[in-house]
């Protein structure tokens, strides 16, 4: 007689789902009774996270997950089967039907939810308290880690209200088209580090030589150049902010440049460390949402959990980015039907048809999103994952679809196009304004992201 399992062992998601997932280990031999259907013998062992048939799905036919279709067979599959790549594969064509036909209510406003943060004269608050040094170019990235080195613990003890020198360097700023796509682009990012509200002051410093150069960041990004710093007398109200920006060719060199910077960092540091937290409304929380490491129970645990949490932020004002656009290619869907507008949703399709074409163009497939480390935790085609992924949203209105690295203007939330690679993803959308990030992750994840606390 088979064992029979207890409903903790597995979970049936939706009501028309094809499957259930494994919540443990399910053995070859065990039985699975679902309420209304025929008991299920398990054919081999499941791997928690997996996916077990419990329908008979002819080839070609769609498989179901979470309620919507995850793939379809590539053979005959019968109830008790493993489902995984061996037999279930990506069959997606992007949805385009009821844009913003389910756009929802603006939630009750919710009060009284406060944080301590600094505030900055854009406005804007910080979670943090730190100092930047900034490279424009790559050639400059030795001088500007050298400077932060120069101020560890021990610098700093004096300092306590200043959470750290922090060097923001990169591989790139040379060898690319003046104000070309991916000039842009770096400047957005760079620039955003040096306006976010979790950097009380910057020093910029560059080769003399670059594509990216001193003037045309300070330009494009809006940046004040002028040497010193001075501040009125109520700590974190900025009279004057007058970023010192260091050419190496200029300075005399690379030494020269790293005592020229210490010695500027240093003059910032009073003036920093006088910045004190003030109690301030939730809605100044901008929230950066990221899943790495994902497995099979990411979709059903974590992801969901912090969608509930981004309602709750948009409930009281503030602002939710979701990002990874390669991971919600499958579940655009839950997206362009509750954009505020049609104009908005068709900005997150014609992003995911840019995705597509991009993957195609260096012979890849847009579906092979899923890593090892995804598919040896249960999940199998881009659009589970994605089902999964999306549910970081919440329920929420999406009121915009933002660049790269671009600022947020709107509260609510807002989808950043970028890939789904952590360092990059994250670094968009710290770029872009968010002062917390909240990383699930089903498998481990080791990624952070100063200045912002990266909670996992």
């Amino acid at each position: 007689m088979a064992e029979q399992s207890d409903s903790t062992a597995w979970i049936h998601l939706h009501p028309a789902d094809h499957c259930v997932v494994a919540l443990r280990k399910l053995n070859k031999g065990e039985s699975v009774d679902l309420p209304g259907k025929a008991s299920v013998l398990v054919k081999k062992d499941i791997p928690p996270g997996h996916k077990m048939a419990i329908d008979s799905r002819p080839s070609g036919a769609p498989v179901h997950k979470y309620g919507w279709s995850i793939g379809v067979a590539t053979v005959d599959i019968a109830p008790g089967d493993h489902l995984h790549d061996h037999n279930l594969k990506c069959h997606h064509t992007l949805d385009y039907e009821g844009l913003a036909s389910e756009t929802p209510p603006a939630p009750s406003r919710l009060s009284g939810r406060t944080f301590q943060g600094y505030v900055r004269p854009s406005g804007r608050v910080g979670t943090r308290n730190y100092i930047a040094v900034i490279s424009t170019v790559n050639c400059s990235a030795g001088v500007s880690r050298a400077v932060a080195r120069h101020f560890d613990q021990e610098a700093l003890k004096a300092f306590p209200n200043v959470d750290g020198v922090i060097a923001f360097t990169h591989d790139s700023g040379c060898g690319m088209a003046l104000d070309g796509i991916k000039h842009r682009t770096l400047s957005r990012v760079l620039g955003g580090i040096a306006k976010h509200p979790n950097i009380a002051a910057y020093v910029l410093i560059g080769l003399g030589c670059e594509q990216n150069t001193l003037g045309h960041l300070q330009k494009s990004q809006k940046l004040v150049s002028l040497q010193g710093v001075r501040w009125k007398s109520n700590p974190g109200q900025v009279e004057t902010q007058e970023v010192p920006v260091l050419s190496i060719q200029d300075t005399g060199g690379t030494r020269a440049t790293i005592d020229k910077a210490v010695g500027l960092v240093q003059a910032i540091l009073p003036q920093v460390n006088a910045m004190v937290r003030t109690d301030v409304p939730a809605s100044e929380i901008v929230l950066a949402t990221k899943c790495g490491g994902s497995d099979g129970y990411s979709g059903i645990t974590a992801n969901p959990a912090l969608g509930i949490a981004s309602d709750l932020l948009v409930a009281h004002g503030g602002t939710s980015i979701l990002s990874e656009t390669t991971e919600l290619y499958g579940a655009e869907q839950l997206f362009t039907k509750r954009a505020a507008s049609q104009e908005v949703a068709k900005k997150l399709l014609d992003k995911l048809v840019w995705w597509r074409d991009y993957t195609a163009h260096y012979g890849e497939d847009i579906d092979n999103n899923p890593s090892l480390g995804n598919k040896a935790g249960g999940l199998t085609t881009i659009v589970e994952k994605s089902l999964g992924a999306a549910v970081k949203g919440g329920q929420s209105a999406l009121q915009d679809v933002i660049e790269y690295a671009e600022q947020t203007s709107k509260r609510g939330l807002v989808i950043m196009d970028a890939p789904g690679f952590d360092p990059v993803c994250v670094t968009g959308m710290v770029s872009g304004g968010a002062n917390v990030v909240v990383f699930t992750t089903g498998r481990g994840s080791c990624f952070g992201c100063k200045p912002v606390p990266s909670l996992k």
